[in-house]
């Protein structure tokens, strides 16, 4: 079994701006420029050519100063690019730029025509910017994502709202991006994780303040993977398949039998010890021929069996059986996920949101963005604006584990701390990737595991078995959601050795 390492701390703007003050006089300024001028070194390489910088008008400009005064005493060509007013910087970024002049460096007002060099350091706008960047700025952003030359984000790139990962147009496309103090929440998700190129975070020496403030983490399998539960490790040998529960899934109206198939399978190879599959369709096969191991029966049949833990609304369908099915799965004193249709049905019905509000057991929900804004009755843009603030939102609503899905998918609990995932690509878009989630998930449920933790290890799982397909030359294209399943179940067993 793998060394455990802690989860990497995510701090919002208000988190960083505390830690920020109360550090004042350790010279962070210094420590983030020389931190990231490090990484510019490396980036250049060989020293041929030059090393453009933009510089802005605020503290991420002055990072940008001490950035370029370090790659000039490296010997590094550098040009400095910056349109703003010294008079106006922030007293660090001034007294960075007088340092920077004072060591023989000047600035110019725009990028020189015809330029073309090694490198791009980005230092115009930081966590601060909340606006789009002027047009003076915007002419710079877009030259420079023109050029073909590799780009360096101070902090977050140009243009990258900190907090929710939406970008303002334009916005700095980087080939790397050095963060400080501790990651941001817009690095990992929205646009962000296609504008942050290569992410490094450099805590300035303040790693114990990060921990302590941090509410966030980013879930990565390779620190997930070693705090699996024991019950994952099947250390015990005398167990029965009633040691690692029952679940029931609740789907499949008619011409929708797969989802809560595809379901069902992947619960078996998370380690559920026997898995029901309640089907809404009225006709419904009496096997499935791909996974036998699964018993077929009617929703009816399955609600108040006894399972240890239910999933419900893969496949369900919106019509009035399906809210009497959703409304008895809510009223089961045992763990449930919550899914696909059955979040429709529960938006569309205030007492169903207060009767899973007022459950006694475990509650996790894994909406979609639309599915989200039915649920909040905001719309898709308004979601997706601040991904993190609707997941906070429909936890505290519903009394769950919510993860709302994409990329970067965000994770909040009933007890305030928020996660973001940091597994997955593309292949994940296909038909049938959240009925497999959703299977994970219940799977582990159903083996006793605590609700937040469980949704943890499984939107981690199955962003981790995506990558490990395309790693073998599987996907992105073409991924289907049944071949996660059993890169999944070697995932696990692998950290379970």
């Amino acid at each position: 079994m793998a060394a455990a390492s802690p989860p990497v701390p995510v701090c919002r703007t208000a988190e960083l701006r505390a830690i920020e003050t109360a550090a004042k006089g350790l010279g962070l300024m210094e420590r983030a420029g020389q931190a990231a001028a490090e990484v510019a070194r490396t980036m250049a390489g060989d020293r041929t050519g030059t090393i453009l910088v933009l510089a802005g008008p605020g503290n991420n400009g002055g990072d940008a100063f001490v950035v370029a005064r370090w790659l000039r005493q490296w010997f590094f060509d550098v040009t400095v690019a910056f349109r703003g007013d010294a008079a106006r910087l922030p007293a660090d970024a001034a007294a960075a730029l007088a340092a920077f002049r004072n060591g023989g460096g000047a600035t110019v007002d725009a990028i020189p025509a015809g330029w073309h060099g090694t490198l791009i350091v980005d230092g115009l706008f930081g966590i601060g910017l909340a606006r789009a960047p002027s047009a003076e700025h915007a002419a710079m952003i877009d030259r420079a994502n023109a050029s073909g030359t590799p780009i360096l984000a101070l902090d977050v790139p140009s243009g990258l709202d900190a907090e929710t990962g939406i970008a303002f147009a334009p916005a700095i496309r980087a080939a790397a991006t050095a963060t400080f103090i501790a990651l941001k929440p817009g690095l990992l998700t929205a646009d962000g994780v296609d504008l942050c190129g290569r992410i490094s975070v450099h805590s300035l020496g303040l790693d114990s303040e990060v921990a302590s403030a941090a509410s966030g983490h980013r879930l990565d399998w390779s620190t997930v993977a070693p705090m699996l539960p024991d019950v994952l490790r099947r250390r015990i040998r005398n167990v029965h398949k009633g040691t690692f529960g029952t679940l029931g899934v609740v789907g499949g109206a008619r011409g929708m039998i797969g989802a809560p198939l595809l379901a069902g399978r992947a619960a078996l190879h998370a380690g559920a010890g026997k898995v029901w599959i309640g089907l809404a369709a009225p006709e419904f096969p009496s096997v499935d021929w791909g996974q036998p191991e699964l018993m077929l029966r009617s929703a009816d049949q399955v609600l108040g069996a006894g399972a240890d833990a239910l999933a419900c609304g893969t496949g369900l369908g919106s019509d009035a059986a399906a809210k009497s099915l959703v409304a008895r799965a809510i009223g089961e004193a045992v763990p449930l996920v919550l899914d696909a249709d059955a979040l429709n049905v529960i938006a569309g019905d205030r007492s169903l949101a207060q009767a899973v509000a007022a459950r006694t057991a475990p509650t996790v929900a894994t909406p979609h963005p639309a599915e989200a804004a039915r649920l909040l009755g905001k719309t898709v843009n308004e979601v997706e604006a601040d991904r993190l603030g609707a997941a906070q939102a429909l936890s505290a609503m519903l009394r769950a584990s919510v993860v709302v899905k994409g990329a970067g998918s965000v994770l909040a609990h009933p007890d305030g701390s928020w996660d973001i995932n940091a597994t997955g690509n593309p292949g994940l878009a296909s038909a049938g990737s959240g009925d497999v989630l959703t299977g994970f998930v219940a799977a582990l449920l159903a083996q006793r595991i605590d609700a937040g933790t469980a949704l943890r290890i499984g939107v981690c799982l199955h962003g981790a078995a995506a990558d490990a397909c395309v790693a073998k030359g599987i996907g992105p294209l073409g991924l289907t959601a049944g071949e996660l399943i059993p890169a999944a179940r070697k995932l696990l067993g692998d950290a379970a050795r």
